[in-house]
């Protein structure tokens, strides 16, 4: 028996955005774990379709359609989860969207609907989870969903790096709390890279957008499709971390640790972003 079966077996976790991507990955392998489940999104008809598969395999599972941006909202979750279940072990704040183009040219409506479920949503699960977690005498968890976006910025999709780098600050801070609090509480940060899912696609910009950003939002989604790895898996890899005590959880440590290192020392030697190396602040590329 793996280590999160042994942790988890019998918990109650309440998981966002949990209909597609990620969050279904969360989902099922948390089921395969032995875990009671608490499943939220805004997309009825998939969250209905994974609550069905699930039931069908004798898993115990709620669904509440749920605004992660919306406070009321999500109080109605956490009164939903313990008043099905009693109790709450463990919040997975995973609910997000991907908004790409030029950071100037994103509608407004576009940018605040990213802070708003991006950092917002998280904000409202901690809100209404965190108070009844502290009252638990046993050990309970927080895991917030970052990614490699929080830790490296990319040109268009500022919103989300932008939300991304919002949640390690989020969630660093959280994990101070809980221990100036002396609270059972274990905080996580997430941090995946590529991982199978059409978060891409759903982001696809429309007809009439700049060819750089459609290359790029095809190039991602190519990418997540060839080298990323199962939703299935990722959760896995996220249990087996957290069941571990482990703060910072990532998944594929192969494809962040080749990157940070890099991002590093651009920081320590004060190097321009996309300067070339031995080219002076201020200097034109190639030029003088």
């Amino acid at each position: 028996m793996s280590k999160a079966s042994e942790t988890f077996a019998g918990k109650v976790v309440v998981i966002t955005g949990a209909s597609a991507g990620i969050g279904s990955g969360f989902a099922r392998h948390a089921a395969t774990l032995g875990m009671r489940l608490v499943l939220a999104d805004m997309a009825a008809d998939r969250l209905s379709a994974l609550t069905d598969e699930l039931r069908a395999s004798g898993v115990e599972v709620e669904a509440v359609v749920t605004d992660v941006a919306d406070p009321l909202s999500v109080d109605a979750l956490a009164d939903r989860a313990y008043e099905r279940f009693g109790a709450v072990d463990m919040l997975i704040n995973n609910a997000g969207i991907m908004v790409m183009g030029y950071s100037w040219e994103i509608p407004a409506e576009r940018w605040d609907a990213a802070l708003r479920i991006n950092i917002g949503g998280y904000v409202n699960g901690i809100r209404s989870f965190v108070p009844r977690l502290l009252e638990r005498s046993t050990r309970t968890w927080v895991l917030n969903v970052s990614s490699v976006g929080g830790l490296l910025p990319s040109p268009l999709m500022a919103p989300y790096s932008v939300t991304k780098f919002g949640t390690l600050a989020l969630t660093e801070s959280l994990a101070h709390e809980m221990r100036m609090k002396q609270a059972r509480v274990q905080v996580s940060v997430v941090l995946p890279d590529s991982v199978k899912s059409e978060i891409f696609r759903a982001a696809r910009p429309g007809d009439g957008t700049p060819p750089e950003i459609a290359g790029f939002n095809e190039q991602l989604q190519q990418r997540a499709d060839t080298q990323g790895i199962t939703p299935e898996e990722h959760a896995r890899r996220v249990f087996e971390q957290a069941a571990e005590g482990r703060y910072w959880i990532i998944p594929q440590p192969e494809m962040i640790d080749a990157a940070l290192q890099p991002r590093t020392d651009m920081i320590l030697s004060r190097t321009n972003p996309g300067q070339e190396p031995g080219q002076q602040p201020g200097q034109e590329p190639g030029g003088v």
